[in-house]
């Protein structure tokens, strides 16, 4: 099968979607599918920021990258480019004759993805990563007018695609609550287990050694960020510290929010507890899942988060907020929930979790247990089945400009 795959946020950017993105089209790649990704152009800059070598990832002789003409834009991630959707990829995509289109984004290259996907009359499948309404924060003026107009907007994109999928139920019903009426699925985000698996207690302990962590490390990974409310954590770890001295927190990644996270570390008398370990690979954040002994998100816009499902591939159990897919996936046998912005609640579970070594451990066997269901080979399965089945069926009314190959 020959697969078109349009995104805005793509590898060297950091992030879920773009791990998640990365992942599928290798596995599809391995399998024989052909894939061509569109994806906008990065600068020197955006590979420093994320400390990797300039260059495409390897993702296997199926799968070819075209980068877009593309400008930096201000983002968190230090890292977004925007695309101005003028049909530069037309060329490139008539001559790759996909079977399928499969848009991640909504956005300049999405744009391009739907536009191609009509023109020349191919199945369109698009994939919804955000919860963009509960990013109003970044909104300079009228934040509820921009949660409402902004929802609308996605929904009336993805309303324009034959079929629709989510990595969350509330992702879908998200969509639903605003018009959306098209065929929908739920297909999680992958996790490599090649990378992100549990290890022995023997290795556990030497990675702990090596990297310097104690016994009761709480860790979190991804964009330092105002939306990810890392500033709750700072300040749940520092009630936990009072009743759990040994406590300490691990910030993996980077971002915009990062020295007003260490300022306010300071401010609370926890920066020695406190350790930005920076953006980190695959590998290297799996040894640090794998050493620490509890995952801990406060995000209220996640629709999934990658990171945790890698966490609890780990081994990890985790503490998160009751609020958009985090409660799909952290199920209380494998973790505890909080209401949003309840830092003692956040403080308590923490403790609750670190201070029962046999909670611990029975909660990490079940988090990684739950977290085998989203491994890449049955993720990619169901993808297989989304695309063939929109291959195999004529679609009302489309009358392709060409024969697919």
């Amino acid at each position: 099968m020959r697969i078109a795959v349009f995104t805005d946020n793509f590898y060297p950017e950091i992030g879920g979607m773009q791990d998640s993105i990365r992942t599928t089209v290798r596995e599809l790649g391995l399998r024989g599918h052909k894939v061509m990704v569109f994806a906008p152009a990065a600068a020197t800059r955006d590979y420093q920021r994320a400390n990797l070598q300039v260059g495409e990832p390897e993702l296997g002789e199926n799968v070819v990258i075209k980068r877009q003409f593309s400008i930096p834009v201000p983002s968190s991630s230090q890292q977004s480019r925007m695309v101005v959707p003028l049909g530069q990829s037309w060329r490139e995509f008539a001559a790759f004759r996909p079977e399928v289109v499969h848009v991640h984004s909504f956005l300049g290259v999405g744009i391009e993805g739907l536009w191609s996907a009509r023109r020349f009359g191919i199945p369109l499948v698009g994939t919804n990563h955000w919860a963009i309404g509960a990013f109003h924060m970044y909104a300079p003026v009228a934040r509820k007018a921009f949660r409402y107009v902004s929802s609308n907007a996605v929904t009336g994109f993805y309303q324009r695609c034959d079929f629709v999928t989510g990595p969350s139920h509330f992702t879908l019903e998200d969509m639903r609550a605003t018009g959306l009426n098209k065929p929908c699925r739920v297909i999680s985000n992958p996790v490599d287990t090649r990378i992100f698996h549990r290890l022995p207690d023997t290795a556990r302990r030497r990675l702990k050694a090596r990297l310097g962590l104690g016994n009761c490390t709480v860790i979190y990974a991804g964009r330092l960020a105002p939306e990810k409310n890392i500033d709750l954590l700072l300040t749940a770890v520092a009630e936990a510290s009072c009743a759990l001295p040994e406590i300490s927190l691990v910030l993996a990644g980077h971002g915009s929010h990062r020295e007003k996270l260490q300022a306010m570390a300071c401010s609370l008398g926890i920066q020695r507890r406190v350790f930005f370990v920076g953006t980190l690979s695959q590998k290297q954040l799996a040894e640090f899942f794998c050493a620490a002994d509890l995952f801990a998100i406060s995000s209220t816009t996640e629709t999934q988060s990658m990171v945790l499902l890698q966490a609890m591939a780990c081994g990890l159990p985790a503490v998160g907020v009751r609020c958009g897919g985090l409660t799909e996936h952290i199920p209380a046998y494998a973790g505890s929930l909080s209401e949003p912005g309840d830092t003692c609640g956040l403080s308590t579970n923490m403790r609750k979790i670190l201070s029962a070594p046999g909670l611990r451990e029975k909660m990490g066997h079940q988090a990684g247990t739950f977290s085998d269901k989203f491994s890449t080979a049955s993720t990619t399965d169901e993808w297989e089945d989304v695309y063939s089945g929109l291959v195999n069926e004529r679609l009302p009314g489309r009358s392709p400009a060409y024969t697919p190959s």
